[in-house]
């Protein structure tokens, strides 16, 4: 189950089709209590059926994350603009994102992201933005 305040649109969730297939879909609108996407079942679903994804370095890739080499090799970096990069550290059982600073290296800030939907919103408030897995 997904909460109504976590999810926004745009945002990838998952649902258990009536094959009992994890199909995944795009959030297309949020109203009373429902998730809407013209492709599900009379087009909207309750919040109790639908699903985070869960996060993993596969999507990290999908959506042009770099890995960086060498001692930081669990940090993925996406280059949004000429100068700015989003930095998120794989920490086995979540992630976290991170900030570079010259004199400390990498620096935690947040919450540990644990579904695609979390990183996708942090990427839009950081960039204004929307990522998708094609």
């Amino acid at each position: 189950m997904i909460e109504g305040t976590d999810v926004r649109i745009g945002n990838l969730v998952w649902y258990y089709d009536y094959n009992m297939t994890e199909t995944v879909f795009r959030v297309e609108g949020i109203l009373d209590g429902y998730i809407h996407n013209t492709l599900l079942p009379r087009n909207k679903l309750p919040f109790k059926d639908v699903h985070p994804i869960k996060l993993e370095t596969d999507h990290l890739l999908d959506f042009n994350f770099l890995q960086e080499e060498g001692v930081h090799h669990n940090i993925y970096a996406y280059k949004y603009n000429r100068q700015d990069s989003i930095y998120v550290r794989d920490d086995g059982y979540s992630f976290q994102p991170v900030a570079y600073s010259a004199g400390s290296g990498f620096v935690a800030y947040g919450r540990p992201l644990a579904h695609v939907h979390q990183l996708q919103n942090l990427f839009y408030d950081i960039t204004r933005e929307d990522i998708f897995i094609e």
